[in-house]
């Protein structure tokens, strides 16, 4: 890569071979200029520069740092993805087939997207859906998208997360509580 730093802006001195030290390195060329009236603003006669342009010829190594940033790019999208094949969302229509006719223990966690410690648990459950991956199914309902269901199981502060075995409720966790809590609501009805 071949980069040139150049001094911007206009410099009281008259620029000549003499006062324009260059270093040059594998990477970079730099090009200072030094004052050549007087030392008196410059004692120690270091390079003054009142701002840099910079100016790059980055062709060959654009497309490897586009590659490079790709890659990384696809890694975190597929963990994304990963984690939100874990916590699936449930609506008022959904709701019969994928919580009451589900075979396995089924943790709900209703929330609004406005509520702060509702963004504080999701990381939790999150990794309770990982950490009890083939015991339990994960499931987080908008409580502003699916008002009837919020409803019929009198879901007033959020918040809330419901366990249901076999159709049935068993347990209720209000409030951002500690991962603690729910570990413990969630041992006492997971079959190992």
């Amino acid at each position: 890569m071949a980069m040139v730093i150049e001094p911007a802006g206009g410099m009281s001195s008259t620029i000549t071979a003499a006062s324009r030290p260059s270093c040059t390195s594998n990477t970079m060329t730099c090009v200072s200029v030094l004052r050549s009236r007087s030392l008196k603003g410059n004692r120690l006669g270091l390079p003054i520069c009142r701002g840099l342009r910079i100016r790059g010829r980055t062709r060959d190594l654009a497309v490897s740092t586009n590659q490079k940033r790709t890659r990384g790019l696809r890694a975190i999208v597929c963990e994304a993805q990963e984690a939100v094949a874990q916590v699936q969302d449930v609506n008022d229509s959904t709701w019969q087939s994928l919580v009451l006719e589900s075979d396995l223990l089924v943790l709900v966690d209703f929330w609004a997207p406005w509520c702060g410690p509702c963004r504080m648990i999701e990381p939790l459950i999150e990794e309770l859906a990982k950490q009890y991956a083939g015991k339990i199914k994960c499931f987080k309902l908008n409580t502003d998208e699916s008002p009837g269901t919020a409803t019929a199981y009198g879901i007033r502060s959020i918040p809330t997360v419901m366990l249901f075995k076999n159709g049935e409720k068993k347990d209720t966790v209000i409030g951002a509580v500690p991962k603690t809590t729910l570990t413990a609501s969630i041992e006492k009805y997971v079959v190992w």
